[in-house]
C-alpha cells in the first residue's frame, strides 16, 4: 500500500487562504505555532529541562525570524510528567522565560495538563512591516542556505546510539539567523527557516511557485536530510547576489548558493520526518 505524507494530507484538508509559509499573515500580524514533544523531538534523556525549554521555545521563534518579524507575544502549552519535580518544573519555565525575552517576546499565558510525558506547544504573535514569504520566486533566480546543515543529523544519530554530544550542539542550540533576515530582507524574494531538511524545504519553496531546481552543486544526504536546523532557505534575482553575499558578511553569516530556480528541473528525495519508524 502506498505510504502518504500525513503531515502533508492533514494542511491540504484545511483550507484557510492563510495556511502555506511558516507562519501565518493577517492584517500585519503573523501568527505560528510548534509543538515540542518528548519521544518524537527529544528523550528527557538526552536533555535537562533547561534545554528542553530553550530549544522548544526556539523552534518557534524561527518561524517568526524567517518571517523577518519580531516577536511579540507567546502562549505555551506544557503536558506536565506526573514524576517531574518542582525544581525541573522551574528550570523549564526559567528557560522558556530568559530565551523568548532575548527576542523581545514575553509569555502572556497558556495552559497546563498532567501526563506520561513531557510536551510542550508553543504560540507566537509577531509583528512585521516586510514579511518575508515562500511565494515570489521567478525562474532564474538564485537558491541558497545559510550556515552548515548536517550536525543537528549527525548528532541525533549519535544520541540514539547511546553516545553523548556537545553541550553547544546545534541539535541542543540552533542559531537563529535574525540579522541575517532582517539585513538582507530588501534583496530577498523569498524565504523560509529549514526544520525538516534541506531536501524537503527545497522542494516546498519550489512547490510554492510551480517552479523545479537547476541544482549548481551537489547535495549529499548528510546535509539535504537533516531537520532541525533553524538555518535559512533564501532566494533571490541574480542581480541582487553581490548585495546577499555583503548582507552575508556583514552579519558573519556563511552562504552557500547551490541552485537555480527552474520550470523545468528536479526536486529533490524526501523523506516523512514526522512519521518514520
Amino acid at each position: 500500500m502506498k505510504r502518504i505524507d500525513k503531515e502533508a494530507y492533514l494542511i491540504r484538508r484545511l483550507r484557510s487562504p492563510h495556511i502555506g509559509d511558516d507562519a501565518a499573515l493577517i492584517d500585519g500580524m503573523i501568527y505560528s505555532a510548534d509543538a515540542f514533544c518528548e519521544g518524537t523531538h527529544f528523550l528527557r534523556e538526552w536533555m535537562r529541562p533547561a534545554q528542553v525549554g530553550r530549544k522548544a521555545m526556539l523552534v518557534n521563534l524561527s518561524d517568526a525570524v524567517a518571517m523577518n518579524a519580531d516577536p511579540k507575544y507567546a502562549l505555551v502549552t506544557v503536558m506536565l510528567p506526573r514524576n517531574m519535580k518542582e525544581k525541573e518544573i522551574d528550570e523549564l519555565v526559567e528557560a522558556l522565560e530568559s530565551t523568548a525575552a532575548e527576542y523581545g517576546c514575553e509569555i502572556i499565558g497558556g495552559d497546563t495538563v498532567g501526563g506520561d510525558r513531557l510536551h510542550l506547544s508553543i504560540t507566537l504573535i509577531s509583528h512585521s512591516d516586510a514579511p518575508l514569504l515562500r511565494r515570489g520566486l521567478v525562474a532564474g533566480d538564485l537558491l541558497a542556505y545559510t550556515g552548515k546543515p548536517g550536525e543537528s543529523k549527525r548528532d541525533l544519530e549519535a544520541l540514539m546510539r547511546g553516545e553523548t554530544i556537545p553541550a553547544d550542539s546545534r541539535f541542543y542550540e540552533p542559531s537563529l539567523r535574525r540579522d541575517f533576515v532582517k539585513t538582507c530582507r530588501p534583496y530577498l524574494k523569498a524565504g523560509m527557516d529549514i526544520s525538516d531538511g534541506l531536501y524537503c524545504d527545497t522542494n516546498k519553496l519550489l512547490a510554492a511557485n510551480d517552479l523545479a531546481l537547476e541544482p549548481t552543486m551537489q547535495i549529499p544526504p548528510e546535509i539535504g536530510e537533516s531537520g532541525e536546523e533553524y538555518e535559512m532557505l533564501v532566494a533571490f534575482a541574480p542581480e541582487e547576489r553581490e548585495r546577499v553575499e555583503e548582507c552575508a558578511r556583514q552579519t558573519q553569516t556563511e552562504l552557500t548558493i547551490f541552485g537555480i530556480a527552474s520550470k523545468k528541473g528536479i526536486l529533490y528525495p524526501c523523506l516523512d520526518h514526522h512519521f518514520r519508524e
